[in-house]
């Protein structure tokens, strides 16, 4: 039977990651063959490999779909020329053809060069300038007609992330995710991060997104201690985690529990109502902490230690807070712009947020998620990024843990 066939190229770390091995996998699972040839293999740790893969499938369409599966691990064709490109129609549409990212880093080529892609995240566009030459990630929505959008996967190039050299838990890809497995070194690891980026012996800030399970289960006073001890430098919530921060401020409750009672206390319910709106009386989250009215908590550790803050909204907010982006594109435009530098990402116990700010991050980021329900982490961890460390527990314990790894004594 006739095959079509198609060389494509693997080059970095691509034996201690297990990428030629994931790439092969998938040729044959899809119906395909290979013929392997060339393969060097780096003699030392730094010594990047090569490999060059003849693949073979019995139809055009086949060996197209096979391509796109082994792109994300790196795998290139051979023949290089340029990416192509179409003008965008109207604001906001894409052409047809368009070529969706993933978070892995990306370059497209120009003028016969390979041009990083700047802002690289997944499920989004690349807009192109060859008379730069550059290229950068842009969402739908922000699509302008007439920008030259990259269309096809010729031109095209993913770079595999190779293995951390770093010893500590983000270096093993350790990607599983089970309520059963032991917790305390993956938290020692992470505090270990946490220390030498606030110490600046690291590069980058630390990213938590969180949500009002945080302080619904006693997390509390733990993440204002990280907070105000300089290992958190970025906040992403949503109005719930902010409101009950300072309900609890407030009223010592939690959506109306008590939560040094244990117990729910008369009219509780109505205590995170009253607080949303003491707070937009006085103007701000900011002003109400600048005038002593709330004094501890989350919130106020964010304005003491001027955290970079992002609240999002929700079609369920009461109120909501000033201050809560309530324009779903805005919030993510919003985030995205907090994102440069964060050299670690903690999501937790939020299911909704920890995806759409996973979404957002390149692979190259660290990232930690944290939640009761199994199906978050491992929906973060199917990303495919080596990275992503999923931790089955409840906030509060995670947060206790983790700051007592860092010090904190209560």
């Amino acid at each position: 039977m006739a095959t079509i066939q198609e060389t494509v190229v693997l080059h970095g770390h691509i034996i201690d990651s297990l990428i030629l091995a994931k790439v092969l996998d998938t040729i044959l699972m899809m119906g395909g063959t290979f013929d392997l040839q060339d393969v060097r293999i780096g003699v030392t740790r730094d010594e990047p490999s090569r490999a060059r893969i003849v693949v073979r499938a019995a139809s055009t369409e086949l060996l197209a779909e096979i391509l796109e599966a082994i792109q994300p691990h790196g795998a290139s064709v051979e023949r290089e020329r340029d990416c192509s490109v179409e003008l965008a129609p109207a604001d906001g549409i894409l052409p047809d053809q368009f070529y969706a990212t993933t978070h892995l880093p990306t370059q497209v080529r120009l003028n016969g060069q390979w041009v990083e892609v700047e802002g690289i995240e997944m499920d989004v566009a690349i807009v192109a300038n060859r008379s730069r030459p550059s290229a950068k990630a842009v969402p739908m929505h922000d699509v302008k007609q007439g920008d030259a959008v990259v269309v096809g996967r010729d031109g095209v190039r993913v770079l595999p992330l190779e293995r951390p050299k770093e010893q500590d838990v983000f270096g093993f890809m350790e990607a599983q995710v089970s309520a059963e497995r032991p917790h305390g070194h993956i938290i020692a690891d992470i505090a270990r991060r946490m220390r030498a980026l606030r110490d600046g012996q690291g590069r980058g800030k630390v990213l938590l997104s969180g949500g009002p399970a945080i302080i619904h289960a006693g997390g509390r006073e733990a993440l204002a201690w990280l907070i105000e001890e300089g290992f958190v430098h970025v906040l992403f919530a949503g109005n719930a985690l902010a409101a009950h921060d300072m309900e609890a401020a407030l009223y010592g409750t939690s959506l109306g529990y008590g939560l040094t009672a244990g117990r729910s206390v008369p009219h509780g319910h109505e205590h995170h109502l009253r607080t949303i709106n003491r707070i937009r009386a006085i103007g701000s989250i900011e002003q109400t902490v600048s005038t002593g009215v709330i004094q501890d908590g989350i919130m106020a550790a964010c304005v003491r230690r001027h955290v970079s803050v992002v609240l999002t909204g929700s079609i369920r907010d009461d109120g909501p807070l000033p201050g809560v982006i309530t324009d779903t594109l805005a919030a993510q435009s919003a985030m995205r712009a907090a994102l440069p530098g964060v050299g670690l990402a903690l999501l937790v116990a939020s299911t909704l947020l920890s995806i759409a700010t996973g979404n957002l991050l390149p692979a190259t980021v660290p990232t930690v998620c944290v939640d009761v329900n199994p199906s978050v982490p491992t929906k973060l961890a199917d990303r495919g990024s080596f990275q992503a460390v999923g931790l089955v527990m409840d906030a509060a314990s995670f947060l206790r843990e983790l700051a007592r790894e860092l010090g904190y004594k209560a």
